[in-house]
């Protein structure tokens, strides 16, 4: 690609909005499959779509995550989500990522812990499609449906670790979200209702039949909203703790079921 060419499509973007139009310029050429395919590539992103869904993936943890348009592109703060799931994790878990999206984030658990037996779930067909693309890498197993409904009974009441990063954004909010979310991404990934929790109660509220004796349930959540959900995490039975990371403006609540077996005392 000459110089000529790169400034010139550098300064399309620029012009456009695109703040570090440099960094976009060069990911686009080196996707591109010819001079056709690189000049939609530029037009589309100068029009507003999502550098992500123009390139075909997003970097998450260090790995390429495969994500295509109507899917909810993984953001660097859910790397937290990761973090914390990882240190509460063992080889041979059986590890849930509930509202999975893209898979991103039970995709960078499977790489970095190695032997999990990883389920997805997600109620949005295009969200398992490329979830689909991302962890059967990994031997992860895809359901579609509404979060627990879509998971076999085989795994209830012996979940390691429950990792959810369900929509949040409370319905008003979302008119102030950045226009490439409001705009591209599907309502169904953003919207937690008006206080942006009604999602967050239901995974909680059936976490602790779900998760096995002393396993976590690890959802992302807002700073501001963390002490309503510490609280719904503490009235289910959970030991909760609140980890926050200023840096990627990332906040965690963690819950770990008693060490007692669920079923078995709710079975009568």
């Amino acid at each position: 690609m000459d110089k000529n060419t790169e400034k010139s499509i550098i300064n399309k973007l620029r012009i456009a909005g695109c703040v570090f139009a440099e960094a976009e310029t060069k990911m686009i050429i080196s996707e591109a499959k010819s001079l056709v395919d690189l000049n939609k590539m530029v037009e589309i992103r100068a029009d507003g779509l999502p550098l992500e869904y123009v390139i075909g993936w997003a970097e998450f943890c260090g790995l390429r995550i495969e994500v295509e348009r109507g899917v909810f592109v993984p953001r660097p703060r859910t790397e937290l989500l990761v973090r914390q799931a990882e240190k509460l994790s063992c080889s041979g878990d059986i590890v849930v990522d509930l509202c999975c999206g893209s898979g991103a984030v039970g995709a960078a658990l499977a790489a970095a812990q190695g032997e999990i037996l990883l389920y997805c779930a997600d109620i949005d067909s295009v969200a398992i499609r490329c979830a689909k693309r991302n962890v059967s890498k990994f031997r992860g197993h895809i359901f579609k449906g509404d979060l627990y409904k879509a998971l076999p009974q085989s795994i209830k009441g012996h979940i390691n670790i429950l990792v959810a990063n369900v929509p949040y954004v409370p319905t008003k909010a979302i008119k102030l979200l950045p226009q490439e979310a409001r705009f591209y991404e599907p309502k169904v990934a953003l919207d937690g209702g008006e206080d942006g929790l009604n999602v967050q109660r239901r995974v909680e509220e059936e976490a602790p039949r779900w998760l096995a004796a002393g396993g976590h349930l690890l959802i992302e959540t807002s700073e501001m909203q963390a002490p309503q959900t510490f609280d719904m995490f503490a009235k289910a039975g959970l030991t909760t703790k609140v980890v926050r990371d200023d840096e990627l403006d990332a906040t965690v609540v963690i819950g770990t079921n008693p060490a007692f077996n669920w079923n078995e005392h709710t079975r009568f």
